[in-house]
């Protein structure tokens, strides 16, 4: 049986707080990176989130941290926001207070409340990264339940295959190739494949 929890975010959470990296940059989460500003992450953005957002759909984002991801996908119709830590949580209510924001914390790989086959989007960054391929496996299946035919799934992904990723003692052992087998041994189509992107990991999106 995976491993459903680390401490690793909250440690991550608790150092920031000592740091007072909260305060200094708004938003938890933007001391890694502003996707406004940094220009991979604006890449991801324009990419991978931009084209699935719109009035008419419904989003998941699994693991949303302090919500720098979040707030390009409150334009959805509804937004659930998936976590296993209720910290994590209560502090992205303390910055998002939008009436289509719906918080929802998960017993490991679940996705409680959220209608099945009644999701247009699923995004994931800064989470899976953290995973080992058993775990992913387990997420992608329960991701199956609550996405509807032609949904889009997107999920970034370590590759310690690259230096920097090698060098990422939390990331999980996973690289492109392995990924993707993955990826298409639970049913799913790759319709992208970014591995030049990022320089520690790989992007992906799904359909099914």
């Amino acid at each position: 049986m995976p491993e459903l929890s680390t401490p690793l975010h909250l440690d991550k959470l608790r150092k920031a707080r000592e740091r007072g990296l909260i305060d200094r940059h708004g938003l938890y989460g933007l001391q890694w990176g502003d996707p406004d500003e940094r220009p991979d992450l604006r890449g991801v953005r324009d990419r991978f989130v931009w084209p699935f957002v719109h009035p008419d759909r419904v989003a998941v984002e699994i693991g949303p941290g302090g919500g720098r991801w979040t707030r390009y996908l409150l334009p959805c119709r509804m937004v659930y926001v998936v976590d296993y830590h209720q910290e994590l949580l209560d502090l992205l209510a303390q910055s998002f207070r939008a009436p289509n924001l719906a918080f929802v914390k998960n017993g490991g790989t679940d996705f409680p409340g959220i209608p099945a086959g009644g999701v247009d989007f699923v995004f994931s960054y800064g989470t899976f990264v953290h995973f080992e391929l058993d775990l992913i496996a387990r997420y992608l299946d329960e991701i199956a339940g609550i996405v509807r035919p032609g949904g889009d799934v997107v999920i970034q992904y370590a590759d310690k295959t690259k230096p920097v990723g090698e060098a990422t003692p939390s990331f999980g052992d996973c690289d492109p190739e392995r990924m993707a087998a993955l990826c298409r041994d639970r049913g799913y189509t790759i319709l992208e494949q970014d591995d030049a992107l990022l320089n520690n990991s790989g992007i992906v999106r799904l359909t099914r």
